[in-house]
C-alpha cells in the first residue's frame, strides 16, 4: 500500500463527501450551541440534538439573507452541504440558508415548490399579463364570510361604483381549499366575462395561508387567460400565489385599490380633457377664422377680375411674342432652304447639260463613260443631252484632246 500524508487523506475524504449528491443538499434540524459571530461576518456554531453534534459554518454572503439573529439554545432548520475542513481533518455542515424551528417542514416544502416552479418559468416577468385600466367586471375568489371579501367589495364600490363584482365563494384554508380555489379560477375563465380576478384572503399563520402555497393553485393561476391579482395575508406575507400571479397586492384592500380606478378622479380627468378639447377646438376655429378674414381682405378676393385681366393681358402678350417668334423662325428656315437649294443646283449635273455638255454612258449597265479606254468600236452607247438622249454606235476611237 502507498504511504499517504495526512493532507492527502483529508483531501481524499473531502472528495468522497463532496461527491455524494445526497450530502450536497440536505436539511438538518437541531439546536444551536457554541455560537460565534466572527468579526469577518462568518458564523461558526454547533448543531446538536440529544445524541450527537455537528460543526457548522455560515459564510458572510449567506448570513446577509438571514431574517433573524441566531443565538445559543435556539432551535433551527438549516439547509446546506457536508464538507471537510482539511486543516483540522473534521467534517462540517456549510449552511446555505436557515430558519427558526417550528415552521421547518412547511418552510422546506415552500422552498422546494418555489424552486421547482421558478425553474419551470411560472414566475417569469415577461409572461405576466397587464391589469386592465378600466375593468367592467371583477371576479373575487375568496371566503364569503371573511373580512377580506368585505374589504374588497367596500373599496371597489367606493372607488368605482359601476364595476360589477362576481363573487366565487371558496374555502381559503384546510384540505378542501386548494382544489376549490383552483376550480373557481377555472370557472371564471370558462365563464369568460370577467376582466380581472382577485384571489386571496386575510392574514394568518403559515399553516393558515398554506392553500396559496400549493402547486394546484399556482398552476391554475398560471394557466388563467384572465389577469390574476394575488391578495393573500398582510404586507409581510409572501406565498407561491404571489410569485405566480400577474400582480401581487400586499393586502386584499390594496388589491381592490390596484384593480379599480378612482371614479371621482376619472370624472375629474374627463372634465379636464373635455375642457382642453373645447379650448383646442375654439382656438383652431378662431385661428382659421382669422386666416379666412385675411384672405377675404386680400386683393385676390376683393377684386378677383384684376388678376384675371392681368393674366389675360399677359396671355395676349405671350401669343404676340409667339407669333413673332414663329414668323422669324419660318423666315430663317426659308432663307436657309433657299441657300441649300442654290448649292444643290450648282452641283446638279443637269445644270451642266443646260450649258451644252452631254453625258455618255454604257447602253447596258448605264454607267458613265469618262475615258477613251472605256469605248469599243461597234458598241452602242447612250448620249444624254439637255432635252433627251441619243443612241450612237462607236465607229472609231482616237486618243488625244482633239
Amino acid at each position: 500500500m502507498r504511504l499517504m500524508t495526512v493532507a492527502e487523506l483529508n483531501n481524499y475524504i473531502k472528495e468522497k463527501l463532496e461527491g455524494d449528491l445526497f450530502l450536497n443538499n440536505i436539511w438538518l434540524k437541531g439546536e444551536i450551541s457554541n455560537f460565534k459571530f466572527h468579526y469577518s461576518g462568518h458564523m461558526y456554531f454547533t448543531l446538536k440534538d440529544a445524541q450527537a453534534t455537528i460543526k457548522c459554518v455560515m459564510f458572510r454572503s449567506r448570513c446577509s439573507n438571514l431574517k433573524f439573529l441566531p443565538e445559543n439554545g435556539m432551535g433551527v432548520v438549516a439547509r446546506g452541504r457536508v464538507g471537510v475542513y482539511e486543516r483540522d481533518g473534521q467534517y462540517q455542515l456549510y449552511i446555505e440558508e436557515m430558519q427558526p424551528d417550528g415552521i421547518g417542514t412547511l418552510y422546506i416544502a415552500f422552498q422546494q415548490l418555489k424552486e421547482k416552479l421558478e425553474k419551470e418559468g411560472l414566475f417569469n416577468q415577461e409572461l405576466k399579463k397587464k391589469i386592465p385600466r378600466l375593468p367592467k367586471r371583477v371576479a373575487v375568489v375568496t371566503s364569503p364570510t371573511g373580512a377580506a371579501v368585505r374589504d374588497i367589495i367596500t373599496v371597489l364600490h367606493r372607488r368605482c361604483p359601476h364595476i360589477e363584482i362576481l363573487l366565487i365563494p371558496v374555502a381559503v384554508q384546510g384540505e378542501n381549499a386548494p382544489p376549490e380555489i383552483a376550480r373557481a379560477i377555472e370557472m371564471v375563465n370558462a365563464y369568460g366575462q370577467a376582466d380581472v380576478i382577485i384571489v386571496g384572503r386575510g392574514g394568518g399563520s403559515l399553516e393558515e395561508l398554506w392553500a396559496f402555497n400549493t402547486e394546484i393553485v399556482a398552476r391554475s393561476i398560471f394557466a388563467s387567460s384572465i389577469p390574476v391579482v394575488s391578495a393573500v395575508g398582510h404586507e409581510t406575507d409572501f406565498t407561491i400565489a404571489d410569485f405566480v400571479a400577474d400582480l401581487r397586492a400586499p393586502t386584499p384592500s390594496a388589491a381592490a385599490e390596484l384593480v379599480a380606478p378612482n371614479y371621482l378622479e376619472l370624472v375629474q380627468r374627463f372634465a379636464e380633457l373635455q375642457e382642453r378639447l373645447v379650448l383646442g377646438i375654439n382656438f383652431y376655429l378662431q385661428k382659421n377664422r382669422n386666416r379666412l378674414e385675411v384672405c377675404m381682405k386680400s386683393r385676390a378676393m376683393s377684386r378677383p377680375m384684376d388678376l384675371i385681366q392681368s393674366l389675360v393681358q399677359k396671355l395676349d402678350y405671350t401669343v404676340v411674342r409667339l407669333e413673332q417668334a414663329m414668323r422669324g423662325f419660318h423666315r430663317e428656315k426659308g432663307n436657309r432652304f433657299r441657300v441649300a437649294c442654290a448649292g444643290l443646283n450648282n452641283l446638279n449635273p443637269l445644270a451642266t447639260l443646260e450649258r451644252g455638255y452631254a453625258v455618255c454612258r454604257d447602253k447596258v449597265t448605264g454607267s458613265p463613260k469618262t475615258t477613251i479606254s472605256q469605248f469599243r468600236v461597234g458598241e452602242t452607247v447612250e448620249i444624254i443631252l439637255r432635252d433627251g438622249l441619243v443612241d450612237c454606235t462607236v465607229e472609231r476611237t482616237e486618243e488625244g484632246n482633239s
